[in-house]
């Protein structure tokens, strides 16, 4: 889905975002994104290495 976008849909994209949010809450909306974004990896790295070492358990 995504990778119908293109370079000038995001720069698009960016312009609307800079004109709802300002340029002031820019960064902090990104670096909101950035910590949530971690936290999903982090989460389901969790989950795919429980199911691992389960499957693990399992053939032992």
């Amino acid at each position: 889905m995504l990778g119908n976008i293109g370079i000038p849909g995001l720069i698009l994209i960016l312009i609307v975002a800079l004109i709802v949010f300002g340029p002031s809450k820019l960064p902090e909306i990104g670096k909101a994104f950035g910590n949530s974004l971690r936290e999903f990896k982090n989460a389901t790295q969790g989950i795919v290495n429980d199911k691992e070492n389960k499957s693990e358990d399992k053939n032992s």
